[in-house]
């Protein structure tokens, strides 16, 4: 007999309607049988009577009736969307790292992690190639940027993905980014202190730097160093996040006056021909909590763009070291 559960809502998941919540999870659930079930109080959200519309945030516990358990029941290829042989073979390509509770995968810069309005390729509809034969189809537990490459993290049940999704919550996983900003920092360490908030502008919603008296304003913090610089020209830097807001690394850089090359949303223009309009941001590296004990550290080379402009700096990188599971 199928029972109630409750499952946890990851960080990718903020601010999702709870219907497509329950859609992404148990396909085979239809709009007026979720509705139906919130109305009679068998979907409930923190243990509270909740409206189909109802906007989820991270770390939400959700009471999943047995109507909708019932629906993931049987094999998983019935619930498998299949994906065409090529993209299958990218999606593969993409993977790091893996075992029994996670997937690390090296996120192309291009590829969204999620759809929105003109998206129609992005890597949570590729998810299902990443089985590996488990029955779950493992989750997204944070995002990066479209144009961000590097290093994502996937858990491969749902119960991972909420112990993953709470060691990013209270800030016990440490993520190293690197870029390529315009100018020199000064001075050429420090740390950012700088809320932000969401703004409308002709391209869409953006984030700025908050005026003091925002009541939407969020707290966000970033550390940089200058790992080695051209002149005063451009600066390779080393970024790590205390806080994760949206385009939070991009709008501190702009903030600080060496916006990150690249990115023209934020001033950061290229100034070199090569690499014109392509974003200088990777996720270099996660240090976390492994589920099973122990710590794990992985991190992702540089994209090709990256690599042609760290020759023509005359930056070098070192090379990728391979992932790291030191066990208790």
């Amino acid at each position: 007999m199928t029972t109630v559960e409750e499952r946890l809502v990851t960080l990718d998941e903020a601010d999702i309607r709870l219907d497509r919540w329950f859609r992404r999870h148990f396909p085979g659930m239809t709009q007026g049988g979720i509705e139906k079930l919130c109305r009679t109080g068998q979907i409930r959200v923190q243990g509270k009577r909740v409206e189909a519309s109802t906007r989820l945030q991270p770390g939400n516990t959700i009471r999943v009736p047995p109507p909708a358990l019932a629906l993931a029941d049987g094999p998983p290829e019935r619930l498998a969307k299949p994906l065409d042989s090529r993209t299958a073979k990218d999606v593969a390509r993409m993977v790091i790292y893996r075992d029994d509770w996670i997937i690390v995968i090296d996120k192309p810069p291009g590829l969204a992690t999620q759809g929105g309005p003109g998206i129609t390729k992005h890597l949570d509809g590729m998810l299902d190639g990443l089985r590996f034969g488990a029955p779950d189809r493992p989750r997204l537990v944070h995002r990066l940027d479209r144009d961000t490459s590097g290093v994502l993290l996937l858990a491969r049940t749902p119960g991972i993905a909420g112990k993953l999704a709470a060691a990013f919550r209270t800030r016990t996983v440490q993520k190293t980014y690197w870029a390529v900003v315009n100018g020199l920092p000064v001075p050429m360490k420090g740390r950012i202190d700088l809320a932000l908030t969401r703004t409308q502008g002709l391209g869409g919603a953006r984030s700025a730097i908050a005026h003091a008296s925002d009541p939407d304003a969020t707290k966000a913090s970033t550390e940089y160093e200058t790992i080695d610089h051209a002149g005063r020209k451009f600066s390779w830097l080393g970024l790590y996040p205390h806080t994760g807001r949206t385009h939070q690394l991009r709008v501190h850089c702009s903030a600080i006056g060496n916006p990150i090359l690249g990115d023209m949303a934020y001033g950061g223009e290229s100034g070199m021909e090569t690499v014109a309009g392509r974003l200088h941001l990777h996720a270099r590296a996660l240090t976390l909590p492994h589920p099973a004990g122990g710590t794990m550290s992985v991190s992702a080379a540089l994209p090709p763009h990256m690599v042609e402009t760290f020759k023509q700096l005359g930056f070098a990188a070192p090379a990728v070291e391979p992932a790291r599971w030191q066990q208790e």
